[in-house]
C-alpha cells in the first residue's frame, strides 16, 4: 500500500505574551487594547534585568527586538509602556488553543506554549490541507480573541518555516516545488535550527542564502561539520522526516465540519451528509472511550451567515444512530427552506469516560443491538480501512464528504 503524503500544520500565536495579556486586560474591562500602541512584555525594570519578551508590531516598527532588554528598547522608542507577564494566563491561554485544536487531529505536538505541530494526515478526508489552515485561523481570531501564522507543508520543518513568514494573522505554504522560490532566497540565519557560532563559518564558505547552503556538496558539508553538517544540508533542501511526536489526551469536545463543493439547499441531501460526518464523529468518540451529553449543529449560508443549535441528550452515549437523530432534530430546527448552505459542521460536547458511566439495568435492547452494531462496524473499518463499509443511507454524501482511513 502506498505510504500517504504527510499532511502537516504549524501554528505559531502571534506576539502570544503581549496578546494574552492584551485579552486579559480588556476581560478586565480596560479601554486599551495593547496591542495597539508601543507596549512590550517585560520584567522588572527596576532591577536593571528586564528583557523584552513580547513586542507589539509598533514597538516592532521603532525596532524593538525580542530579548534585548527594556533599557535598549526605551532609547529606540521613548513612549514604550511595560506590562509584567503572568504565566498561569499564559498556560491556560495555550490549553484553550490546544483544546480547540483536538477538535481537528489527535496527533499535536506541542512545540511550546504557543507553538504547535498538527499531523493532520488521517483527518482531511477530502478537504484539502490549506482549507483547514484557514479555518483554523478564523475560528481561534473569533473564539479565543487572537491571531495565529499556520505554516501549510509536508514535513514538519518546512510547516515551521512557512509560519514565520510574514506576519500577523497569516497563512503561508511551504511546498516542495515551492523551496526554490520561497526558501531558497532567505539569508541563510533563517534556515531553522542553524546555532550563531555556526553563521561565520557559513559566511566565509561564501554561503549566505538557504540556497547557497542547499547547493553545497553534501559529503563536503559532513566532513566540514560533521553529522550538524548533514543536518543543515538536509534542511536548506527541504528534507525532514521527523514525526510528530504527540501524547494523547482526552478531547473535551469532538468535531468535524466541511465547506460543500458546491451550495445545497436539498434538506435530505444536508441529513446524508450531517449522517456522515456524525459517523465520523462517533467514531473517534468510540475510540476514546468515551460518551457524549451535548450535540451541536452549525450551518454556514452561501452569504457566509453561521447559525448552530446545539441540544443535550437524555442520556451519555456513543452510539451513531441516536447522535445522528438528534442532530437531524437540530438540522430540522433551524434550516429554513430555499437557503444554499455552503457548510455544515457537527461537533458533541460533555465527553465522559465510558466506564464512569452507570448503565441503566433496563437498558433498551435496540440500544444494545445498536452498540454492537456500531462495535462491528468499527472493527471491519480498523482493520479494512474507514471507507471499507458505508451505510446505504449515506453513499452518495460519500462523494462529497470522503471521511478518513
Amino acid at each position: 500500500m502506498e505510504k500517504k503524503q504527510k499532511q502537516i500544520l504549524h501554528i505559531d500565536v502571534n506576539n502570544a505574551f503581549l496578546s494574552w495579556t492584551a485579552i486579559d486586560r480588556l476581560a478586565e474591562g480596560e479601554k486599551l487594547d495593547i496591542r495597539e500602541i508601543e507596549a512590550v512584555i517585560g520584567g522588572d525594570e527596576s532591577k536593571r534585568a528586564g528583557i523584552v519578551l513580547a513586542k507589539s508590531m509598533k514597538a516592532k516598527q521603532k525596532g524593538v527586538h525580542t530579548a534585548e532588554t527594556i533599557y535598549q528598547a526605551r532609547l529606540k522608542c521613548p513612549n514604550l509602556q511595560v506590562f509584567k507577564g503572568d504565566y498561569k494566563s499564559y498556560r491556560k491561554h495555550s490549553n484553550d488553543l490546544y483544546n480547540l485544536l483536538l477538535q481537528y487531529t489527535d496527533k499535536i505536538e506541542r512545540f511550546s506554549i504557543d507553538e504547535c505541530f498538527l499531523d493532520m494526515t488521517e483527518y482531511l478526508g477530502n478537504s484539502r490541507l490549506i482549507d483547514k489552515a484557514f479555518e483554523i485561523s478564523k475560528r481561534v481570531k473569533k473564539e479565543l480573541g487572537f491571531t495565529v501564522n499556520i505554516g501549510v507543508a509536508h514535513n514538519k520543518l518546512l510547516a515551521k518555516m512557512a509560519s514565520d513568514f510574514t506576519k500577523p494573522d497569516k497563512v503561508h505554504t511551504l511546498y516542495e516545488e515551492e523551496i526554490a522560490t520561497k526558501m531558497w532566497t532567505l539569508p541563510v540565519s533563517e534556515l531553522f535550527m542553524l546555532g550563531r557560532k555556526t553563521l561565520p563559518k557559513l559566511y566565509n564558505m561564501k554561503i549566505k542564502t538557504i540556497g547557497d547552503l542547499a547547493r553545497q556538496d553534501k559529503n563536503e558539508m559532513v566532513k566540514r561539520f560533521g553529522k550538524h553538517g548533514l543536518i543543515m544540508w538536509e534542511y536548506a533542501n527541504g528534507i525532514d522526516n521527523s514525526p510528530v511526536n504527540y501524547l494523547e489526551e482526552k478531547p473535551k469536545g469532538i468535531g468535524n465540519s466541511v465547506t460543500l463543493p458546491m451550495d445545497i439547499c436539498d434538506k435530505e441531501k444536508l441529513e446524508e451528509i450531517l449522517l456522515t460526518l456524525t459517523e465520523q464523529v462517533t467514531y473517534r468518540l468510540r475510540k476514546y472511550n468515551m460518551y457524549a451529553n451535548v450535540v451541536n449543529v452549525q450551518l454556514r449560508t452561501k452569504d457566509f451567515k453561521d447559525f448552530s443549535h446545539q441540544k443535550r441528550i437524555g442520556k451519555s452515549t456513543s452510539n451513531t444512530k441516536e447522535i445522528y437523530n438528534v442532530a437531524k432534530d437540530l438540522l430540522n430546527e433551524m434550516y429554513k427552506k430555499g437557503t444554499f448552505i455552503r457548510l455544515v459542521g457537527l461537533r458533541v460536547d460533555s465527553l465522559v469516560d465510558k466506564d464512569e458511566v452507570q448503565l441503566s439495568l433496563f437498558t433498551d435492547e435496540n440500544d444494545k443491538k445498536q452498540e454492537k452494531l456500531d462495535e462491528v462496524v468499527d472493527k471491519i473499518k480498523q482493520k479494512y480501512g474507514y471507507n471499507s463499509i458505508t451505510r446505504a443511507g449515506k453513499l452518495h454524501s460519500d462523494e462529497i464528504v470522503k471521511l478518513k482511513e
